[in-house]
C-alpha cells in the first residue's frame, strides 16, 4: 500500500478548519540561512496556514547568525504569536540545543524543547502524530515488532524511536556512528530520517516490511528520500518522499497549534 500523504492531510485539515473559524491564530517561523529541503516544507506550511486562516509571522536570519540572535527571535515571537517553529537545521554558528531550551512549552508546536520530558509536553512531535495516523489507517501494530530507525535527529529519529518503544516495538537505531544497516534485513518496520538519497535499497529489506521515509535530500533541484522507490513492491506499507509522511506531519503542526491555542485560553 502506497501512502497518499496529501489525501490524509486533507482529511485532517477538513476536521481542523471549523475549529479555526473566528480564531485569529498566529504561527511564528524562524529560519536561518538557506536550505532547499527546508524551503520545500516551509512552502507546505504556508499553504496549510492560508487555507486554515492562520497568519504566519516569519523572522529570517542570515547563515552567520548567532545563538543569541535566534533566542531573541524566539522571545519576540513568544510575545506576538500562538506557536513557534524553529526551522531545523540551524547554521553551525548556532548552538541548536540552547535555542530549543529557550522555546516556551506553550508555544512549542514541534515539541522540541529539550528541557521538558515528553510526558510533560503539551503536544507531541508532529512525526509521532503522523506515524500514528499511518499505522492506524493501515492496521499496523507495533507491539513486539522489530523496528529500525535510521537517524537520531530531533525531528524524526529521536521522537520516532521513542514512540515505537512506547508501543512495545524492539527498536534498533542506526546512525553514522552506531548500529549497522544490516539490521534492516530483520526489520518489520523501518523509519528513515537520515537525509541520504536512496540509502535503503531493495536487497536490504525483507518482504512485507512497513517503510516510512522521512528523510529529505535535494538532488538536482528535486526533493528525494532515503528509501529507493524500487523498494515499493516489497513493502506492505510505503510512505515515500515526496508525498508520504511529510504532508501528514505538517498537518500535525496545525493540530498542535490548535491545542496550544485552546489551552492558553483557559
Amino acid at each position: 500500500m502506497i501512502i497518499k500523504g496529501s489525501a490524509i492531510a486533507e482529511e485532517i485539515y477538513q476536521g481542523l478548519a471549523p475549529r479555526f473559524i473566528g480564531v485569529e491564530a498566529k504561527l511564528g517561523l524562524i529560519t536561518a540561512g538557506t536550505n532547499p529541503a527546508s524551503e520545500s516544507f516551509i512552502a507546505i506550511k504556508q499553504r496549510a496556514a492560508t487555507r486554515l486562516g492562520v497568519s504566519i509571522q516569519r523572522i529570517t536570519l542570515s547563515s552567520h547568525t548567532t545563538t543569541g540572535e535566534v533566542i531573541d527571535a524566539v522571545a519576540k515571537l513568544s510575545q506576538e504569536t500562538d506557536g513557534i517553529i524553529v526551522q531545523l537545521p540551524l547554521p553551525d554558528s548556532v548552538h541548536t540545543d540552547g535555542v530549543l531550551m529557550a522555546l516556551p512549552a506553550e508555544r512549542d508546536v514541534d515539541a522540541l524543547n529539550l528541557g521538558i520530558d515528553d510526558a510533560d509536553k503539551i503536544v507531541r512531535a508532529p512525526i509521532v502524530g503522523a506515524l500514528e495516523e499511518i499505522f492506524t489507517r493501515t492496521n499496523v501494530s507495533v507491539g513486539g515488532k522489530n523496528a529500525t530507525v535510521i537517524g537520531a535527529g530531533r525531528l524524526v529519529g529521536s521522537p520516532a524511536s521513542s514512540m515505537l518503544r512506547r508501543g512495545g516495538a524492539l527498536v534498533s537505531v542506526v546512525t553514522t556512528t552506531t548500529g549497522t544497516l544490516e539490521k534492516l534485513q530483520d526489520a518489520d518496520i523501518i523509519v528513515s530520517g537520515a537525509g541520504s538519497f536512496s540509502l535503503v535499497q531493495p536487497h536490504m529489506i525483507k518482504g512485507g516490511v512497513v517503510l516510512i521515509d522521512a528523510g529529505v535530500s535535494e538532488v538536482g533541484g528535486h526533493i528525494k528520500g532515503d528509501i529507493d522507490m524500487l523498494c515499493a513492491p516489497k513493502a506492505s506499507v510505503f510512505a515515500s518522499v515526496p508525498g508520504g509522511i511529510g504532508p501528514i506531519a505538517v498537518s500535525m503542526i496545525f493540530k498542535n497549534l490548535l491545542i496550544l491555542l485552546e489551552k492558553n485560553k483557559k
